[in-house]
């Protein structure tokens, strides 16, 4: 080997053993939880609830309590079944504010169905069905072919729902009493041990372990994350972004009436006057689930996740005596940080 040959050498081996050059050694513990966070942004979500439950455990012993546990499942049922439609939207990189008054309509459409029109209940709860899908597959066709913006196009649904509510309404609530008891089934219970589990959170957590399946599984899920990651970039490899964010719209529908449905059953009749709150919390359980906003990240998983942080976080605060205006401080300050985390894990450099 020549001098030359020798000296090269020697700087090679000298420059790789040099802490400035050794990028592994050189990147610090934030770099790679952003790394791993950007890999599985289920973890962060998973972390939260699990710190949140121990915390509230440790300040009031019936938190942790199988009934105050069947209680926060309950309650958070609803709303987790709107989240999954919500989670698809956003997905695509998309917004739905109708999320809640769909599922508020839908709700009073069936029981109008049965009450006003005589329908058997199985029957009403399918139009009920078919009336959600419908609405869903409004926006859908709104954002596709007139090119409306996802959150123009379902303001202005929003809006429009929640007015026909109150005129199919007469702004009265309808009882469970004088409805068939399919659609108050939802809300019967089923006791194992000391937990009391829903029908209607049964069907929640199967919707969940469908799309979870659909999403990671079949070619649709797979177009769903292209759209959402990169429109363009997905039409040019040949997918119909169009029709993706159309069937997203119109499955999302589906899912609010269904939610509608489990609604009846946990308030054992159907309000016009609930529901105000829906769409925002569904959005706030996506966003704490991990899912960006800007689209193509994220998951299911992660929503179910952030919906039992929320449901967590109320009853938590409330048991510990804490007012109601302070737990919506809470939860809104819990969304700044899940947003502010999500932009910092987006800039990840791969």
């Amino acid at each position: 080997m020549g001098q030359a040959e020798l000296l090269g050498l020697t700087m090679a081996t000298a420059i790789e053993s040099t802490p400035d050059f050794d990028v592994n050694r050189h990147d610090s513990l934030g770099l790679r939880i952003q790394h791993v966070l950007h890999g599985n942004p289920v973890l962060g979500p998973l972390a939260v609830l699990i710190v949140a439950v121990i915390a509230f455990s440790l300040v009031n012993t019936r938190f942790f309590s199988a009934a105050n546990l069947s209680l926060v499942l309950a309650q958070v049922t609803v709303i987790a079944t709107l989240a999954l439609g919500q989670t698809l939207v956003i997905l695509t990189a998309g917004i739905d504010l109708a999320a809640g008054a769909i599922a508020v309509f839908s709700s009073v459409l069936m029981a109008s169905f049965c009450t006003d029109l005589g329908m058997p209940g199985a029957l009403a709860l399918l139009l009920g069905f078919a009336c959600g899908t419908a609405m869903g597959a409004l926006n859908g066709f709104l954002v596709t072919r007139l090119k409306l913006p996802p959150f123009i196009v379902t303001l202005g649904t929003l809006t429009i729902l929640f007015s026909l509510n109150s005129v199919v309404s007469r702004s009265e609530t309808v009882r469970g009493s004088d409805m068939p008891s399919i659609m108050t089934w939802t809300g019967t219970t089923i006791p194992i041990g000391g937990f009391r589990l829903t029908y209607g959170s049964i069907i929640m957590l199967a919707l969940f372990a469908y799309f979870f399946y659909a999403l990671r599984s079949t070619a649709w899920g797979k177009h769903v994350y292209a759209t959402g990651d990169d429109v363009e970039a997905a039409r040019l490899a040949g997918i119909r972004t169009n029709r993706v964010l159309f069937s997203v719209y119109t499955v999302a529908g589906l899912l609010y009436a269904i939610g509608g449905w489990i609604l009846i059953g946990r308030l054992a009749s159907a309000s016009p006057n609930v529901g105000v709150d829906y769409n925002l919390d569904s959005i706030t359980a996506v966003v704490l689930g991990g899912t960006s906003l800007f689209g193509g990240r994220g998951g299911v998983l992660g929503t179910l996740i952030g919906a039992l942080i929320v449901g967590v976080f109320r009853n938590g605060l409330q048991l510990a005596g804490v007012e109601v205006v302070w737990q919506g401080f809470a939860i809104g300050l819990l969304v700044l940080v899940a947003v502010s985390l999500d932009q910092w894990i987006r800039k990840v450099k791969t």
